[in-house]
């Protein structure tokens, strides 16, 4: 409250503490009502009572503006409790509210603290109050649809890392991710992008989790791709396992987005601001840190649990030696040839070149002579019999 009073300076302002004692001596001369003065200083009674008996207790700061803040707080966040989420949050820089709660929350029960976790704002404004969040980072996200396949080894997702320098040589990260529980059931240094590679690295995986019944990974080398006759040795491998081959569409990663995901935190939680001398030295980091990925670090997406607990292995086993290719009786079993040739009916058909060696199976698909080309359990290319090509 200020006022301006004076007639030889009219403007001059006086502030609030001179107003109140103004106001507290003109009240103690009780030439007008409590009330009436009230109402001309434009306060309530209760102040003017308040002003009134802060004067009474005498001394130039009885009527100073005083602090609002309680003398107690019953409901503040624990000095210990706010020093563990510091702790936490300096551990995993990159981890946000959500996930540092639920990892406190978790560590109180184990160690039965009888402390009452933090609500989530409240993890919020004690890691902003320690300069430890960027106020700026909520704004980056965006709602979006989550989908998912509804059991473990459903589908797992596969990719190479976009690679980067070491001290010598480069690395090539090989990542494998269940879709349902988000499990990270390889995640490899790789000298390169080989089918041998792949598979010096998922045969492991097999032998430990089982075989899924679908895998889905990019386009090219050494995936192939969901063109016509682009199978690739490696693609050729797991259908003869018995597992389905798909792809993403060409330029839409998401279809891959859990585990484009996945390279997004590998990213921020490993390999940012890092500096690696060799493969054996990612490694060891990347050991590291899938026991914390799969073990320790709440996912959202999975209400805050970790990908361990809803994770269990297929019960399919990995086959030591490839199993014999069984088809029905009333399928038309051809040997592919060299270069992807089919002979059927006395002419020869295109296939894709990576079945060579392989019997497939042919099936109408309708009256006008086309067949369905199959190899395992997979559709893999369309004859018409009626355009054979040149042998």
């Amino acid at each position: 409250m200020a006022r301006f009073v004076g007639d030889a300076m009219p403007w001059q302002e006086v502030d609030t503490v001179t107003l109140r004692h103004e106001f507290v001596e003109l009240a103690l001369r009780e030439e007008l009502s409590l009330t009436e003065l009230c109402r001309r200083y434009e306060i309530s009674r209760k102040t003017g009572y308040k002003w009134l008996g802060r004067a009474g207790g005498g001394g130039e700061a009885a009527l100073q503006d005083r602090s609002r803040r309680p003398h107690s707080s019953p409901c503040r966040t624990p000095a210990a409790t706010e020093a563990q989420l510091v702790v936490l949050r300096q551990q995993h820089p990159a981890w946000g509210p959500r996930k540092l709660r639920r990892l406190l929350e978790v560590k109180q029960l184990r160690t039965h603290q009888a402390a009452d976790c933090p609500s989530v704002s409240t993890v919020a404004a004690i890691l902003k109050r320690h300069g430890l969040i960027d106020p700026r980072a909520a704004s980056q996200h965006s709602a979006f649809v989550r989908f998912e396949h509804p059991q473990p080894n459903d589908l797992w997702q596969m990719d190479f890392k976009g690679h980067f320098a070491m001290r010598s040589g480069r690395c090539h990260s090989l990542t494998v991710l269940d879709d349902h529980s988000r499990f990270n059931l390889v995640l490899a240094a790789c000298s390169g992008e080989t089918t041998q590679t792949v598979q010096q690295h998922l045969i492991p995986a097999f032998r430990r989790y089982g075989l899924p019944w679908r895998m889905t990974m990019d386009n090219g080398a050494p995936w192939g791709c969901d063109q016509p006759h682009e199978l690739t040795r490696l693609t050729v491998w797991l259908m003869r396992l018995g597992i389905a081959v798909s792809h993403s569409r060409p330029y839409h990663p998401q279809t891959q987005g859990k585990d484009e995901r996945f390279h997004r935190t590998l990213q921020a939680e490993v390999l940012a601001g890092q500096q690696f001398c060799d493969l054996p030295h990612v490694q060891q980091h990347y050991d590291r840190w899938r026991h914390v990925y799969n073990a320790v670090r709440p996912h959202e997406a999975l209400d805050l649990g970790v990908p361990q607990q809803r994770y269990r292995p297929s019960s399919r086993r990995y086959p030591e030696r490839l199993p014999a290719l069984n088809y029905g009786p009333g399928d038309i079993v051809r040997q592919v040839q060299a270069q992807g040739r089919l002979q059927f009916g006395g002419h020869y058909f295109r296939v894709p070149k990576a079945l060579r060696g392989q019997p497939v199976a042919l099936r109408p698909a309708d009256p006008d002579g086309c067949y369905d080309v199959f190899f395992g359990i997979q559709r893999v290319a369309q004859i018409d019999a009626r355009r054979p090509v040149q042998a």
